[in-house]
């Protein structure tokens, strides 16, 4: 979709990608830990100064301007196509 805007002659943009729902660390690693069946190594300290306490992405831009929709709306769901997308790429990629 953007290559196709910006092929059109549309500008070049930074747009969010996102559900438009925010998850804890912590949901994000036991959610990791389902997909991937192992456990991911952590531990619990005090939040980092400036950090804020909750932070959520828009697509609204992208949605708007490009008629981009997400795939995928669950968060195992997210993290499996990474997680599979991960396991399957050449060794050595690191893009």
């Amino acid at each position: 979709m953007a290559l196709e805007a910006l092929e059109q002659g549309g500008p070049t943009a930074a747009d969010n990608l996102s559900i438009g729902r925010g998850y804890s660390v912590l949901e994000v690693i036991k959610a990791a830990e389902k997909v991937m069946v192992q456990k991911v190594p952590y531990r619990i300290g005090p939040r980092r100064p400036g950090n804020p306490a909750v932070l959520v992405a828009s697509a609204g831009k992208a949605m708007a301007e490009l008629g981009w929709q997400p795939r995928y709306t669950e968060l195992e769901d997210i993290i499996a196509t990474a997680w599979h997308w991960h396991r399957r790429r050449p060794r050595g990629f690191n893009g």
